[in-house]
């Protein structure tokens, strides 16, 4: 994998309060390898702000760890059969969350990593649903939309 590469992140939620809707990014980020962990280094542009959050992903085929830092503030840790607990600061107050990952999925080849994590997400420790993240990462000069949505 190369250095400079394109990442999809999209997320879905299923419960009685949400309505399903897939929610996607597509964005230019940074990969590198360092002791068999993987990182991703990326900005988000959240619509109708100003603001820029940087984003930092941690990851191996145990855990994902994705760290916001900016307009939003979160270190969310998702571990396989494991419940982890943080705080999520917005610019329009802060919230208690809690994951709980069912499942932790990489795939990984020369050009493209597919990860997809199944988890249930609980806000001021209420459940509100239940997730699915998919984020897809290729080397920037093989990037093709089609073979990322496949």
């Amino acid at each position: 994998m190369t250095k400079d590469v394109m990442i999809s992140v999209s997320g879905i939620q299923f419960g009685p309060d949400v309505d399903g809707e897939k929610i996607e990014v597509i964005t230019k980020g940074s990969y590198y390898k360092k002791k068999d962990k993987h990182y991703l280094l990326y900005d988000e542009i959240s619509e109708g702000t100003e603001g820029i959050t940087k984003n930092m992903v941690k990851f191996d085929d145990k855990a994902f760890q994705l760290t916001k830092s900016g307009l939003t503030n979160v270190n969310m840790l998702f571990e396989e059969n494991k419940r982890n607990i943080t705080n999520y600061i917005t610019p329009f107050g802060s919230i208690m969350i809690g994951i709980d990952a069912h499942s932790i999925e990489v795939t990984e080849t020369e050009e493209q990593i597919r990860i997809r994590i199944d988890y249930a997400l609980d806000v001021n420790y209420e459940h509100l649903a239940n997730c699915e993240i998919r984020m897809d990462i290729s080397a920037k000069n093989a990037f093709s939309l089609d073979k990322m949505m496949q």
